[in-house]
């Protein structure tokens, strides 16, 4: 297994930007003898961080190592910053579109991988479930599935607040110079179902998504009300809930079911 760091120019952020992948390229012949993932061609997984997190949180926190090697994964871990890999105004705020393009095109050419998107999946923790189901909404040509774990959708949180609203994390001017008008987020690019509903009435089809949230996680609501959400416009989504909080033991537990549910097992 392969671990590079990369650094190069992104034309979305304006600057040289890190991004962290594995690479099972040269795993020992004897570790890999009679897997049936080394019979196809490498699968690409985009891993999205959480809040006040980066891109080094998978591979510290989680089995992303593991996972890479048993099924054959090139895993991407970029960083979105507090961004919640979302298109901010000014120049150098492009978070969705360099996780969502310019990030994948690059991968592609770089690495040699696959171009076809039932090869290409993205997936995050809290803030960055939020923006693995949100870019893969917004960018459906590059990703065939998607998945949430413990997913900050938040929007119904922080629509319509007013100057001088704070929470736990962050407070209003953050919220505005990341999510825009707050009075605006119902129609917004940046809301989820927003997303859904305008593919929708394109006719398009909705890739499959994969939510789970801990049953003691301060984010359940929010997570079983997207369920819903998705369940009532018909998306084919699979959502789990099991004991669990805001943390790696949950991730951890969830992220090969994850990973066997994006490769149809």
């Amino acid at each position: 297994m392969a671990l590079l760091q990369v650094n190069f120019f992104s034309n979305s952020l304006m600057r040289s930007n890190t991004i962290h992948v594995i690479l099972p390229n040269d795993v020992p012949s004897g570790m890999i003898q009679g897997n049936k993932h080394y019979e196809r061609a490498t699968k690409t997984l985009y891993l999205l961080h959480g809040f006040s997190g980066n891109t080094v949180d998978w591979m510290l926190g989680s089995l992303a190592q593991e996972m890479a090697i048993k099924y054959n994964l090139a895993i991407v871990m970029p960083s979105g910053e507090n961004s919640f890999y979302l298109d901010g105004k000014g120049t150098g705020r492009a978070y969705g579109q360099f996780t969502g393009q310019e990030l994948v095109t690059y991968i592609r050419k770089t690495f040699g991988l696959s171009n076809q998107k039932e090869d290409t999946f993205i997936g995050g923790l809290s803030m960055g479930g939020f923006g693995a189901i949100h870019t893969g909404l917004q960018y459906p040509e590059n990703f065939g599935k998607m998945f949430g774990l413990s997913s900050a959708l938040i929007i119904h949180n922080i629509k319509n607040k007013k100057e001088g609203f704070r929470d736990a994390k962050a407070d209003y001017d953050y919220y505005v110079n990341t999510f825009g008008d707050l009075n605006q987020l119902e129609r917004s690019v940046n809301n989820p179902e927003y997303l859904v509903k305008e593919r929708k009435k394109k006719g398009e089809m909705i890739q499959p998504i994969f939510m789970a949230c801990g049953t003691e996680d301060f984010l359940i609501r929010e997570n079983r009300a997207f369920h819903h959400f998705l369940k009532a416009e018909g998306v084919n989504v699979t959502y789990k809930e099991s004991q669990g909080v805001h943390d790696w033991k949950f991730w951890n537990e969830y992220l090969e079911i994850a990973i066997l549910w994006m490769l149809g097992e």
